[in-house]
This record gives C-alpha cells, sequence and structure tokens, in this order.
C-alpha cells in the first residue's frame, strides 16, 4: 500500500531520531542536580515523546513551578551535550531524500522546542529536507501534540484540499492527528506501547523504516 499525501507532518524523537542516550542522560543530571532519587530508571523511557514539564510532574509529584524548573536543569545538559548524543534511525535520511525529490512537503511536528529541533536536523544534515518545523516555544507553550499538529497545519498553508499524514511513536502523534483531522500512521521502531497506541486506532502502522518508506514512497 502506498498513501498519496502531499503533506507529510513528522514526529522528531523516536521517530526520524533515536534520542534515548542524551534525553536519559539529561534526566540524570536533573534528578542529581535536584536530590531526586530515581528508584527505576528503566521506566524514564517514558520522558521521550510527550512534553517534559509533564512528565516530571506526573512521575515526582510535583507542582508546575517545580516541574518547569526540572526543565530548566535538564537542558543545562541537554543544550551542551545531550542533543548530539543521539543517532538518526537507519534509513532516513535515504526516505527523506526520496520524498523531496517527489516534491512532498514536510514538516517536523515535534513537542521538543523549536529551537532544539532545528539544531537536531542541521546536525543530521537533514534539515535541507525539512520544509517548516512545528515545535513548542522554550517557555513552555504549545506543547501538546493537539496544538503542535493544529500550529503544523497552519505553517504549512492548512491547505483545505491537502491531504495530511502525521507520523510518530507516540500515542499522543495520533491523538494530536485525530483531534485535528489529521490522518496518522504510527512506526513501532520508536518509543510508543503498541497496546496503548492501538486503542486510538492509527490509519496505517509501519514496523520498521523500510516499511514505512514502502508506504510513504
Amino acid at each position: 500500500m502506498t498513501v498519496k499525501t502531499s503533506i507529510l507532518l513528522f514526529d522528531l524523537d523516536g521517530t526520524l531520531t533515536d534520542p534515548k542516550e542524551g534525553i536519559i542522560n539529561s534526566i540524570h543530571y536533573s534528578l542529581k542536580k535536584k536530590g531526586i532519587i530515581e528508584n527505576h530508571p528503566e521506566e524514564l523511557l517514558s520522558f521521550i515523546g510527550p512534553p517534559l514539564h509533564i512528565s516530571f510532574k506526573n512521575r515526582y509529584h510535583l507542582s508546575d513551578e517545580e516541574a518547569f524548573e526540572m526543565v530548566r536543569v535538564f537542558r543545562e545538559y541537554f543544550a551542551d551535550k545531550g542533543i548530539f548524543e543521539n543517532v538518526l534511525y537507519s534509513g532516513i535520511f535515504e526516505l527523506l531524500k526520496e520524498l523531496k525529490k517527489q516534491n512532498k512537503i514536510i514538516s517536523l511536528a515535534t513537542s521538543k522546542p523549536t529551537y532544539y529541533a532545528k539544531q537536531v536536523i542541521d546536525h543530521f544534515n537533514i534539515s535541507p529536507f525539512i520544509d517548516f518545523i512545528a515545535g513548542a516555544n522554550r517557555g513552555g507553550s504549545r506543547t501538546e501534540k493537539k496544538e503542535i499538529v493544529a500550529y503544523a497545519k497552519e505553517i504549512t498553508g492548512n491547505q483545505q484540499n491537502a491531504e495530511y499524514l502525521m507520523i510518530g511513536d507516540r500515542e499522543f502523534d495520533i491523538i494530536g492527528a485525530h483531534y485535528n483531522n489529521v490522518e496518522a500512521c504510527w512506526v513501532g521502531y520508536g518509543y510508543g506501547q503498541e497496546k496503548i497506541v492501538m486503542k486510538e486506532k492509527p490509519e496505517y502502522t509501519c514496523q520498521i523504516v523500510s516499511e514505512l518508506s514502502r508506504l510513504l514512497l
């Protein structure tokens, strides 16, 4: 099956790149500085994808103010080292290159602040393939995927006759897409849990990058 979608909205973490090392190291840095002990570090993978302040708030029962302070400390490490402790999934560079040859419009749709998202795509030399970046604001606003997808549609022209497709690895990507009347593709090689994601009924699923390529090209 191949979709004929003209505008593609890609999540970043867990979809185009694997940011595990940098995000986990940044979390440990912030926990250590704030004197918080994590007894189950394997569960920190749940931080990859959702807005950070929400993950900190929910996991450690923090106030909004305390959660945003954790994010600030997180970024001390992330901005210097963590952002580059990251790898591009195999096959993604070639996929994006071919999509641009086919004149697809490509936008990031990520809860990562736009400033950091731009650094990541520049680092991996995929910025020439990305037409727009719909990311969060560094101050903590526009972090939910419902808002992100809406913004991505806005900056790509909100073309009523165009077909949009959101591609992401977490349930939040599917929820955000459907909220904005956009079809969604779940990629199983990222950090979403299949049982949770499938409850949101994504229109398409791809377990590996080569399957995603067959779907989009």
